[in-house]
């Protein structure tokens, strides 16, 4: 009965010396693994352009049917190609995060971010538009919306 007690307080006073492991999560983030696949983006091209052709193999790859998207025709503001996607969205209830999509853009438009911050408040905002996934333009404070 007295030998646990006695290596119950042993324990705790080995580790009463030890460097925490504990991190200021707002202030602090914790460094993820080089593999991990978070929130999808949508990347842009040199001239800030989106990338995405419109060509639906990311959302044929998708096992879980997580991607919707329509395609357009393009003036030329959009993108450097002859389409692009209109209405571009992801229901993150749905994503599994297996990274099918990233594989099958032709591309390179689609890229699995580091962002694993993810929780909202509303189950509205678990549906991500064209808009919160493209890259922000550098300089710009907000992207254009097609």
């Amino acid at each position: 009965m007295i030998r646990p007690l006695i290596t119950g307080f042993k324990t705790t006073f080995l580790h009463l010396f030890k460097k925490p492991v504990s991190v200021r999560y707002p202030d602090q983030k914790v460094p993820v693994f080089p593999k991990y696949r978070g929130k999808q983006v949508l990347m842009r091209d040199e001239d800030g352009l989106e990338k995405c052709v419109a060509c639906g193999l990311c959302a044929v790859a998708c096992p879980a049917d997580a991607i919707y998207l329509e395609a357009a025709e393009n003036d030329g503001t959009v993108m450097a190609g002859p389409r692009y996607a209109k209405v571009y969205q992801i229901h993150k209830t749905r994503c599994i995060f297996c990274g099918y999509c990233e594989e099958a853009c032709p591309v390179s438009a689609i890229f699995m971010g580091k962002d694993y911050e993810l929780a909202v408040y509303n189950k509205a905002d678990f549906v991500w538009d064209k808009t919160d996934l493209l890259v922000p333009l550098e300089g710009a404070k907000t992207p254009p919306v097609a």
